[in-house]
């Protein structure tokens, strides 16, 4: 491989001949070869939108020239639109807390795209870099990727499943199941009962995200080192944060103090926490799916999942609930994301957080599956699934616990004794009380309505 040589504060070393970034980028290749992943690429994105904003910001504020803003503003739209962006930006997950190796990775490949536009040396320290620190940019990309993302992907996926399960729902308010709980059989619920209640699920998260994200959209940057602003115009953080809204789309505002927002990452963990429950929904509705699903001889047989892959490599004919075990164990790697960022909150020591990369890394990793995933569910699963009636029917009219209508009748203790005496003879309850009580067959067909009990009350 050719090389050139490329020198910064530490001294000279080899870069290769044709890379985009200097000798700070090389030396974080070098000095983290931990798990060959980069952070992710809305996370570049955001720091590079983050960089355009900020040539905009200091040109208006007359911190570089119009020219130099120029040439680094032209610099970060030629990455953003490109289609190879992820080759120039090779810096490890794991490297140092503070995120400076991809904040410099960031600064050499826009210099490097700006001087050829100017045919003037611009600097990644002194030009780039102007007005900021990688302890308020790195935390500011983390908030700006995470506010974009869960704004343009997540909650739109949210939506579309939330909807997609009403709609369904809607569809089977006219099949009535037995119920469960403990796994065991237990009072009868509608269909369309169980899809409004994931519904309701889906729409909490809905909620909770958009009433997290007026503080996700409040930005360190403009702290600079540790909060003070030092070497930053005292008008820079609100130019910045206009400028960065009418390139994304996206309001964002500088924060209320920026030693809470360099010094943590309380704002991540919290959302994160929104995720994690999102993830428990999305486990709750697919283990349900799996389980209605089962059989189609030996299990449950309520419903039939669309058929999409075959399912064993030495069975025939078997088909497995694909979906809702991709969706579970999505639902697995948020929780564990969760864990990660959990820790990496707790690592605010004195005026830094310094695990910031890995929380960016797994907040955005979390949003992306939630949201990829969400769109599966909603299309591949819930939508095309199948109501088999006649299991459903086979169940109800053999279900012991229909008695529990008959409480305020007969009382408990009579109750039991005829629900025992119908799931021991394995007959239906109507039968067995018919015998048992002084009811006539039509009282008890009335009473004992599976439909009318999915209805409440007495």
């Amino acid at each position: 491989m050719k090389t050139r040589i490329e020198a910064d504060s530490m001294g000279q070393l080899e870069v290769p001949e044709d890379a985009l970034y200097g000798a700070q980028t090389q030396r974080a290749i070098n000095n983290f070869p931990i798990s060959g992943q980069p952070l992710p690429e809305s996370f570049i994105r955001a720091l590079i939108q983050l960089k355009q904003a900020a040539a905009r910001a200091n040109q208006s504020l007359e911190c570089i020239s119009s020219d130099m803003a120029s040439a680094i503003d032209g610099a970060c739209s030629e990455l953003l639109e490109s289609s190879d962006l992820m080759t120039h930006f090779p810096v490890d997950v794991f490297q140092t807390g503070s995120g400076t190796s991809s904040n410099m990775n960031a600064n050499e490949v826009i210099a490097t795209l700006a001087t050829a536009k100017l045919n003037e040396k611009v600097g990644a320290n002194d030009h780039v870099n102007f007005g900021q620190s990688s302890n308020d940019i790195i935390p500011s990309a983390i908030h700006v990727s995470a506010a974009i993302e869960v704004t343009k992907r997540l909650i739109p996926a949210l939506e579309h499943l939330t909807q997609t399960v009403r709609e369904k729902g809607l569809s089977l308010q006219g099949y009535t199941k037995t119920g469960r709980t403990h796994l065991m059989d237990a009072m009868p619920v509608r269909l369309d009962q169980t899809f409004n209640g994931w519904a309701a699920q889906l729409q909490d998260n809905i909620d909770n995200l958009k009433a997290i994200l007026p503080k996700v959209t409040k930005l360190a940057q403009g702290g600079t080192a540790v909060g003070t602003g030092i070497n930053a115009h005292p008008e820079f953080s609100g130019k910045i944060c206009q400028e960065l809204s009418a390139l994304t789309n996206v309001t964002f505002a500088p924060g209320d103090d920026f030693f809470a927002l360099i010094g943590s990452q309380d704002t991540a963990v919290a959302l994160s926490g929104i995720l994690k429950a999102t993830a428990v929904t999305y486990m709750k509705i697919a283990n349900d799916l799996r389980w209605m699903n089962s059989g189609p001889l030996a299990g449950l047989g309520e419903i039939t999942l669309e058929a999409l892959q075959p399912g064993s490599s030495i069975m025939p004919g078997k088909v497995n609930p694909v979906i809702p075990e991709a969706t579970a164990m999505v639902a697995a790697q948020v929780i564990g994301n969760d864990a990660a960022i959990t820790i990496g909150g707790q690592s605010g020591n004195f005026e830094l957080n310094v695990m910031l990369p890995v929380i960016a890394s797994n907040l955005l990793n979390s949003i992306q599956l939630l949201s990829n995933s969400g769109h599966l569910l909603a299309d591949k699963a819930i939508a095309t699934l199948t109501v088999n009636e006649d299991k459903l029917n086979e169940a109800l009219a053999k279900n012991p616990i229909l008695v529990t209508a008959l409480n305020p009748i007969i009382g408990y203790l009579k109750a039991a004794e005829i629900a025992k005496k119908a799931y021991k003879e394995k007959r239906p309850v109507i039968d067995v009380a018919a015998e048992e009580t002084d009811l006539t067959r039509e009282e008890l067909e009335t009473l004992l309505d599976p439909a009318k009990l999915t209805k409440g009350g007495l």
